[in-house]
């Protein structure tokens, strides 16, 4: 417990100027991969914000790896999402690492089947269907388990209005 507090002043100025070099070179790289570096939109990208996060605490505080074996590190990671994102275009590697869409609620009927799999329960429906601003059971035309992770609402008070095909392209049912 004595050593909580213990660090040579040589310590912590090595961790505070590697801790400015790799946060530049997380904005340098962030930049040159663009916005989807940290954006919410697959299992992969997520493993990514998490790699990212671990090369740069790993860099800041362990002794044992150099701010240029950081960089090197973060490099890789950001090239290989990069790669990842332009390959994704091609259908085999997008199956492989995107979620499929899910449908949950079919108009006002409820999916349970799909409910199951996603492991969203009925409250938490009625909470997305709540924070949509839903009235009616009647007002939905459809609800989608994203690929993110994230539940779409699509309703309109309008009943004649139908939900485009287009919008559920790729979404299981």
């Amino acid at each position: 417990m004595e050593k909580w507090f213990e660090a040579s002043t040589t310590s912590l100025i090595a961790i505070v100027l590697t801790a400015i070099g790799i946060y530049f070179a997380t904005i340098i790289f962030t930049r040159l991969a663009g916005k989807r570096s940290f954006s919410k939109m697959s299992s992969f990208d997520f493993a990514m914000t998490v790699a990212i996060g671990s090369i740069i605490a790993t860099t800041v505080l362990s002794k044992s790896v150099s701010l240029l074996q950081g960089v090197i590190g973060l490099a890789a990671v950001y090239i290989l999402q990069v790669l990842v994102a332009i390959l994704r275009k091609l259908e085999i590697v997008q199956k492989l690492i995107d979620n499929k869409p899910l449908l949950l609620m079919d108009g006002e009927e409820i999916l349970q089947e799909n409910l199951k799999k996603t492991r969203v329960t009925e409250s938490d429906l009625r909470s997305k269907l709540r924070e949509a601003n839903v009235l009616e059971l009647s007002q939905v035309r459809a609800v989608i388990f994203e690929s993110t992770g994230d539940i779409a609402v699509l309703h309109s008070k309008d009943e004649n209005v139908k939900v485009e095909d287009w919008l559920l392209k790729g979404v299981e049912r």
